[in-house]
């Protein structure tokens, strides 16, 4: 894919439905709860909620989605293995004796990984897009409205995983990019894009002066929950979502050098992420702050969902944009979720070559799961447990991240050990044959 293509839909699979769902109402939070023993409504406070978005969905969250991307790539491309298991990525690390029960096991933690957070996201997702239509229609919003949302949405990221990678899940994702571009620049001429800009510059600023005290931050005297309901948590998050989005990178970056996919992760993803949070954010707290719209009390009376209903539709030609911002909704999160379901199909797949697609029908039977899960946890009120257990299934993707990195280290080593050492002795005969 080219680098553009390869961009979109590593953004979109990755982050983009997280940025519509958290962009607007993720610094109010902050706003109301500050951290750091900030004082509240302070100016201070404004700036750290601005600037926390932007550490929670940067560096380090991409670096964790880098991470597994490269040995599952090796593993594809280079070992030529005929699966899409993150468990083979760790044959380089893994004893001969237990082997098989080791992978069946690492298998199921990932599969459980993916299906509690892509259900953790529609959750999310599905009242979001929900509040956004009643608003644009001005009706009432109920269960009705979120089946059919959901229902719609299955069927369009059904369709899109049917037609697979390249003329499915890519052409959404350029839509989308496309699409993202234009509400972005919208918000900032029609909105205070001064205002937003410069607060921007503040918040990378204060971001990374501060980046390892937030990196490390336990509030161990004022015993504060901050770190765990925040910081911790996302760290788990992107932990959750590892299998899905290494696995989705990994196929998508056939021909690129380990460099240029560790970089490029890092780099478009940061990017990416700091220039929706940024906006959407800043606009948020502009409103907020100069009385225009009073998004703190939305949040506490009406929830997340209609925090970015309401604030979308204050912007100039307000239905018009909040249509807009509507359809981006849905597109975002078909691109996310049809990625699932795709990473899905291909684990299950008993030989799938690096070149190859998971069946149709296994991607469909997906795709309806995912949307059945969904409906369940959204009749039942059970997103909140739904979240923990997407977050406690985290805990086992660190030491499957270990042996991943071992698994290419030694796979490295086995292919090129050799090429590195003559070197290394070429060069040091030539430094001892050299005269002083």
């Amino acid at each position: 894919y080219s680098d553009i293509h390869w961009v979109a839909m590593m953004f979109t699979a990755a982050i983009g439905a997280g940025v519509i769902a958290w962009g607007f109402a993720e610094p109010i939070y902050y706003l109301q709860t500050p951290p750091m023993g900030i004082e509240v409504g302070s100016s201070k406070s404004f700036e750290w909620a601005h600037m926390y978005p932007l550490f929670h969905w940067g560096v380090i969250g991409w670096a964790i989605y880098a991470v597994p991307a490269v040995p599952i790539a090796y593993m594809l491309y280079v070992k030529r293995y005929s699966t899409m298991r993150i468990s083979s990525a760790c044959d380089g690390a893994l004893p001969k004796i237990g082997r098989s029960q080791i992978k069946t096991t690492i298998d199921i933690f990932i599969v459980l990984g993916i299906v509690g957070g892509v259900a953790t996201s529609l959750g999310l997702g599905v009242p979001l897009l929900s509040a956004m239509i009643a608003t644009l229609f001005e009706v009432p919003d109920s269960m009705m409205i979120k089946m059919a949302v959901l229902a719609f949405w299955t069927a369009l990221f059904g369709a899109s995983v049917y037609r697979g990678l390249k003329s499915g899940i890519k052409v959404l994702a350029d839509i989308n990019i496309a699409l993202a571009v234009i509400a972005i620049v919208f918000v900032l001429i029609a909105g205070p894009g001064l205002f937003i800009l410069d607060l921007t510059v503040n918040s990378l600023g204060l971001m990374f002066s501060n980046f390892i005290t937030m990196g490390t931050w336990t509030d161990p005297i004022d015993n504060g929950s901050f770190p765990e309901d925040w910081t911790g948590f996302y760290w788990a998050w992107w932990l959750a979502y590892t299998g899905m989005i290494g696995l989705f990178f990994a196929r998508i970056s056939r021909g690129r050098t380990i460099r240029q996919v560790v970089l490029g992760v890092i780099g478009w993803g940061c990017l990416g992420t700091w220039l929706f949070m940024a906006v959407m954010g800043g606009y948020s707290l502009y409103l907020e702050n100069t009385g225009t719209l009073a998004v703190q009390e939305i949040l506490s009376t009406q929830g997340m969902s209609f925090v970015n209903a309401l604030v979308i539709n204050s912007l100039p030609f307000g239905k018009f944009t909040l249509a807009m911002f509507t359809i981006l909704s849905i597109i975002f999160y078909a691109t996310s979720i049809d990625s699932g379901a795709y990473v899905l199909a291909s684990i299950c797949a008993k030989n799938l070559p690096s070149t190859a697609e998971p069946r149709r029908w296994s991607r469909l039977v997906w795709a309806g799961l995912l949307a059945i899960i969904t409906a369940s946890v959204l009749q039942s009120g059970a997103l909140g447990m739904v979240m923990s257990v997407t977050v406690l299934s985290s805990i086992p993707i660190i030491p499957i991240m270990l042996l991943l990195c071992i698994s290419l280290v030694r796979w490295l080593n086995e292919d090129f050990g050799a090429i590195v050492r003559n070197r290394e002795m070429a060069l040091s005969v030539d430094e001892l044959n050299r005269k002083p």
